[in-house]
């Protein structure tokens, strides 16, 4: 490592000014020297770093980490630990280059406060189980879901029995609703076991709960409980709700059928490992005020999600693993205000995974841990100082901060000891994400335009399955555009693994071949716009594009760019579609009936297909890129029609075959018979006159 570094120049000269190599436990004098100096500390080791951070902290006169953060970067297992490490300075210096970069501005945060009340729901043995577990540090009310088991004879916990009918919310605010009808009452009974000493058919045990499957009627334990009362079959099933903090779920089945459920819901089944860690995390959120980032920005303007109650992009709620957006379509394109949005995003709810963002066409929705500006600017800097290292061909590769790190880990150890495992190539950069379904088709395009060779996504077990399949969509439509423009080769594609028993497996995709890149690479800076990212990106592609076609036909999943097609012969030019076009995509012409249309601004939400009362407009994913790419930024006509003039002045008023088509459909009506069907041939200002000169026309002053 140490040679590599002092044959890298940049390696050291990218903002550091003094290096040490080989800096581990035997040189912690040597690092606390450094920190003392006031200098920024970035330390090229990940395993030692709890180690480097306590020696910080004790080293008298360093700086605290608040003024003086130190920076962690991995280039060993990433680098160092692989067949080509003597080929792997340029990706050491992009990796040191980028590990300076300063830390995104914090995002807004969003609050939880828990009192410490826990429902525990399932049987009563397990139930018991968990209580005594917790007792000590949550308020506990026990749900029994079923008879069977025993609960202690010492009354410590609130106990209720029936059937979980709902549950919903979040930590500090969960409401859960339930059903009992079985015949003993707990909050009444005594627990003096009689009613089990009663029953002929032991169809009672220590759960205080009947078995009515084994229940004969004999009636006994009623007789037994005469006193307290606590028996009676013919009570009316009860319903109840209460509110709770935290919720165990004990269950085979989970309340919660999402990928993620919402936090604060622990779902163990059986599994003993699982309920060990509930229990802990349960313990740990008992009583307090907690707060995550905010990860994901709205902006209604943008959403093309629902126009007057109509319903066009969906894709946000059909991606969303743990169910935090919701439509609201009915307040969209009626009310005013930032609150008139066509979705509402829960961030009580949310998990901050940007799967959202990525799918979102227009931007609305954006990710923010870190945005764009950000994630795009450290890509930019780890492709620019890798270029400028001498690297060649550089692929991204795209991982979890958790999983996904692990498993470069455990790669970076297997090249160490086997032979036949290679490691993490010298072109492979990977790249650390807070969740890697929260960058999408604008910074993938954007980093090829950069002079990345290729954009991989390292996927395991953390991902939803709704993750996967948006990942693919967009990925598809990427390739697409990149093929059509005449780039060679795979440019992106998912790389899925489980754990360390796939490494074979990573090992082999990692080492694909190169695809063609651009000849002339361009730093170029993401915006926060989504769309004026893509727009950039599309722009430097197609100048750089070795054989570029005229129109690129994009998968219909997914694609975020296209045109669309009129049926002339059903269109009346009532412009209804320019009404429900979010985008600003769909024009009229005040001098003349015309339907004209700006391509770039379109981004497939089916809203003016849907609105259109003809049905005469479909969509085509595509990218055209007549006249070098202009063509689509200006605005084009769809549809035309002759104008109706007015009888009465002449002027021109509506289309000719919209006013035939009125005329036709009140032919019939009482209200448009004789003179009063001309008017239906006047424009608005001679329908006015008409009534008003027209001598046999009563009038409301004649009432």
């Amino acid at each position: 490592m140490s040679q590599a570094l002092a044959k890298t120049p940049l390696a050291s000269a990218e903002g550091l000014e003094t290096v040490h190599t080989l800096l581990c436990r035997r040189e912690a004098g040597a690092f606390q020297r450094a920190a003392t100096s006031g200098e920024p500390l970035l330390v090229a080791c990940t395993q030692e770093s709890r180690l480097f951070l306590a020696l910080a902290e004790q080293t008298e006169g360093a700086p605290s980490l608040a003024e003086r953060p130190i920076r962690f970067v991995n280039i060993r297992e990433s680098g160092g630990w692989s067949k080509d490490a003597k080929a792997a300075a340029p990706k050491l210096a992009a990796l040191l280059a980028a590990a300076q970069l300063p830390d995104p501005e914090p995002v807004a945060t969003v609050g939880y406060r828990s009192q410490g009340r826990c429902l525990v729901i399932g049987g009563a043995d397990a139930a018991a189980r968990a209580a005594a577990m917790l007792a000590d540090s949550l308020e506990l009310t026990l749900l029994l879901d079923r008879a069977g088991g025993a609960l202690p004879q010492v009354r410590e916990q609130a106990v209720q029995a029936g059937r979980l009918t709902r549950l919903a919310g979040w930590l500090g605010a969960f409401k859960a609703e339930w059903e009992s009808s079985n015949p003993i009452d707990l909050d009444l009974c005594t627990r003096c076991n009689a009613c089990i000493d009663a029953c002929p058919e032991g169809a009672i045990d220590f759960s205080y709960q009947i078995d009515l499957a084994a229940c004969r009627s004999h009636r006994d334990c009623v007789k037994a409980c005469a006193a307290a009362g606590a028996i009676d079959f013919q009570r009316a099933p009860q319903r109840s709700d209460a509110e709770f903090d935290l919720v165990l779920d004990l269950r085979e089945a989970p309340a919660f059928s999402m990928h993620q459920p919402p936090q604060g819901y622990f779902h163990v089944g059986g599994d003993e490992r699982k309920l060990v860690a509930a229990v802990l995390e349960l313990r740990a959120l008992g009583s307090g005020e907690f707060e995550k980032p905010k990860y994901v920005q709205y902006r209604p303007r943008l959403c093309a999600h629902s126009r007057n109650e109509r319903i066009g992009c969906s894709a946000c709620i059909e991606v969303c693993s743990a169910r935090a957006i919701r439509s609201d379509a009915s307040r969209k394109g009626k009310a005013k205000g930032d609150s008139a949005g066509g979705i509402v995003v829960e961030p009580h709810l949310c998990v901050g995974c940007g799967a959202c963002s990525t799918v979102c066409p227009s931007g609305a929705l954006a990710f923010g841990y870190p945005g764009a500006v950000d994630q795009g600017k450290r890509w930019r800097t780890l492709l620019g100082a890798y270029a400028r290292a001498g690297g060649k061909d550089a692929a991204l590769l795209l991982h979890s901060e958790g999983a996904g790190a692990r498993i470069i880990g455990e790669l970076g150890r297997a090249a160490r000891t086997d032979a036949s495992i290679h490691g993490v190539p010298a072109r492979v950069l990977p790249v650390a994400l807070w969740h890697t379904a929260s960058t999408g088709i604008e910074l993938w395009l954007a980093a090829i335009a950069a002079g990345a060779s290729q954009v991989w996504v390292l996927l395991s077990e953390e991902e939803a399955p709704e993750y996967r399949e948006a990942l693919a969509e967009q990925m598809a439509v990427a390739q697409a555009i990149l093929a059509g423009l005449g780039y060679r080769g795979e440019h992106f594609k998912c790389i899925a693994v489980r754990d360390a028993r796939d490494l074979a497996e990573l090992d082999a995709a990692l080492r694909a071949p190169a695809a063609q890149g651009v000849a002339q690479p361009a730093p170029l800076a993401a915006q926060a716009e989504k769309r004026a990212t893509l727009e950039i990106a599309l722009d430097h592609l197609l100048a750089q594009a070795p054989a570029p076609a005229e129109s690129i036909e994009l998968p219909r999943a997914g694609a975020p760019l296209g045109t669309l097609a009129v049926d002339g012969a059903k269109c009346t030019l009532c412009l209804s579609c320019v009404g429900a076009c979010p985008e600003g995509a769909l024009l009229d012409n005040p001098e003349k009936p015309q339907l004209r249309f700006i391509e770039k601004n379109c981004v497939q939400c089916g809203l003016c297909a849907i609105t259109c009362p003809e049905d005469a407009i479909q969509l085509q994913p595509r990218l055209w890129l007549a006249d070098g790419g202009k063509a689509r930024k200006t605005a084009r006509v769809l549809a035309e029609a002759e104008p109706y003039r007015c009888i009465r002045c002449g002027k021109p008023f509506g289309t000719l075959r919209a006013i035939e088509a009125m005329m036709l459909k009140l032919a019939g009506h009482s209200a448009f018979q004789g003179e009063a069907a001309k008017r239906l041939q006047m424009c608005s200002d001679c329908r006015v006159i008409d009534i008003h000169s027209n001598p046999n026309e009563t009038k409301i002053t004649d009432l």
